[in-house]
């Protein structure tokens, strides 16, 4: 199914494409797997397929329906994402009027629902009715990165799709092929991509994306070589940006990550590659078990926080366990 404008996730677009050409589409998916992997551009894919005016198990790319889809501009597709960092009752009943209504153009109506883990308890259970009882003409097409946090009576209702990240190469390759990445750079970007390639090429896209990155690694750094109370003054800081946690606590473990490889004598296998050099430095002033016990804690505090709890208090006590330099 090389025409699915999808790189990767060959078995799932298999499965979709079957679907298409059966003419027997389940009624709703749930697509999960890690952020910008690609459940999104899968899902559009889908309603592309499910919506092309050429016949076919594939999406042809040119018709009028394909292209406005692609622009996000067909009626008969929605895009439902979070507001104020939730999706709301109002955007499901919105759904739900849309739902009840026959397509403008298309045999289908096709909705789809970016991060349903967001949803408010409200918003999950009304979406839950249309699900029970979904009208003939409506696909729905969910995304989560976090599948435990979903309804299970959502997740039973739908067809699972569990996506996971792409080999590095394939990421590497892609960037090369489809966005004329330099190959130094797509080097660098798919390893730390950890396989998403959409992460991957937003932050190709985005110097302020990379300039954050820098800075990031730059304070991890910076803070290894504080008292207490800087510490205390940076996790502070970061606690109130809350959007920003993760990403830094993920940049903060492939540091540590790759001073622990460095030591133990595999700078071929460091992610960070374009800071080889500080990385080789930096080894060299913590013990092995120092950065051990910095990794475990960086891992400990993530899924501390994935588990809601206090994320300031966690990042406090992060920020008082980082080790210093002893030599």
């Amino acid at each position: 199914m090389a025409d699915w404008p999808v790189i990767g996730h060959e078995w799932a677009v298999d499965l979709l494409a079957r679907a298409v050409s059966s003419g027997r589409p389940s009624h709703a998916y749930l697509l999960s797997g890690p952020a910008q992997s690609g459940k999104v551009t899968l899902a559009r894919a889908f309603a592309q397929a499910l919506l092309c005016e050429v016949p076919g198990a594939q999406p042809c790319g040119q018709c009028r329906a394909c292209q406005r889809i692609a622009l996000g501009r067909y009626p008969d597709v929605q895009t439902i994402s979070a507001e104020r960092n939730t999706i709301q009752i109002e955007q499901v009943r919105s759904l739900q009027r849309d739902a009840a209504l026959s397509p403008l153009e298309a045999p289908y109506r096709v909705f789809i629902l970016r991060e349903i883990e967001r949803a408010t308890p409200a918003a999950a259970n009304a979406l839950l009715k249309t699900l029970e009882e979904p009208p003939g003409h409506v696909i729905l097409v969910l995304s989560c990165v976090r599948r435990d946090l979903v309804l299970p009576t959502i997740v039973s209702r739908c067809q699972l799709l569990g996506l996971r990240p792409l080999p590095i190469p394939q990421v590497e390759a892609a960037l090369t092929a489809h966005w004329q990445v330099p190959a130094d750079r797509a080097r660098l970007l798919a390893r730390l991509s950890a396989g998403r390639l959409g992460w991957a090429v937003r932050v190709h896209k985005d110097p302020d994306l990379w300039q954050e990155r820098a800075r990031r690694l730059d304070d991890l750094v910076t803070l290894t070589g504080q008292q207490a109370i800087g510490r205390l003054a940076y996790s502070e800081a970061l606690g109130r940006q809350p959007e920003s946690i993760e990403q830094t606590l993920g940049l903060w473990a492939t540091w540590w990550r790759d001073l622990l490889l460095v030591q133990r004598g595999l700078p071929e296998a460091v992610i960070n590659l374009d800071r080889r050099e500080q990385i080789e430095a930096q080894a060299l002033r913590f013990l092995p078990a120092q950065i051990d016990r910095a990794l475990a804690d960086v891992i400990h505090t993530l899924q501390r926080i994935r588990a809601n709890v206090n994320a300031r208090l966690a990042l406090d006590v992060l920020a008082l366990r980082l080790p210093v330099p002893v030599h």
